[in-house]
Order: structure tokens, then C-alpha cells, then sequence
């Protein structure tokens, strides 16, 4: 049987990204100076990816549903 594992971490990394954007809208919001935005705005952009990437990797999973599962040593 297929282990849920993958998805599970998947789905957390997408839990990540939302909490990352919240972060980076709020250090938007109260910014004290450009490099504060430089900051949040590179928050934004990676959160932005790593959720891209995330959700192309659970659509691979489920479009290879039953195949068998490699654990990295």
C-alpha cells in the first residue's frame, strides 16, 4: 500500500506558503524602509514558487496514484 506520507509533507509545505504570505503582506503593510520590502517581497516570490512547485508534485502523485513509494536513505 501507497504511503499518504508525501502528500501529507506536501500539503504542510502548502500550509507553509500561506503562512508565508501572510507574513510578507503584514511586513508590507508596516514596512519602515525599502530593504523591508526587499525582504518581504522576496517572501512573497518564494512562497509564491514553493506552492507552485507543491501543487505540480500532488498533481504528479495523483495522476501516478498506486505506483510504489522510494524512501531516500
Amino acid at each position: 500500500m501507497l504511503s499518504d506520507r508525501p502528500d501529507e509533507n506536501l500539503r504542510s509545505v502548502l500550509q507553509m506558503c500561506e503562512q508565508m504570505l501572510t507574513l510578507a503582506n503584514q511586513g508590507d503593510e508596516y514596512r519602515q524602509d525599502a530593504g523591508c520590502g526587499v525582504v518581504f517581497g522576496t517572501l512573497r516570490d518564494m512562497a509564491y514558487k514553493m506552492r507552485g512547485l507543491a501543487e505540480k508534485e500532488l498533481g504528479r502523485h495523483q495522476s501516478t496514484a498506486g505506483k510504489t513509494l522510494t524512501k531516500r536513505q
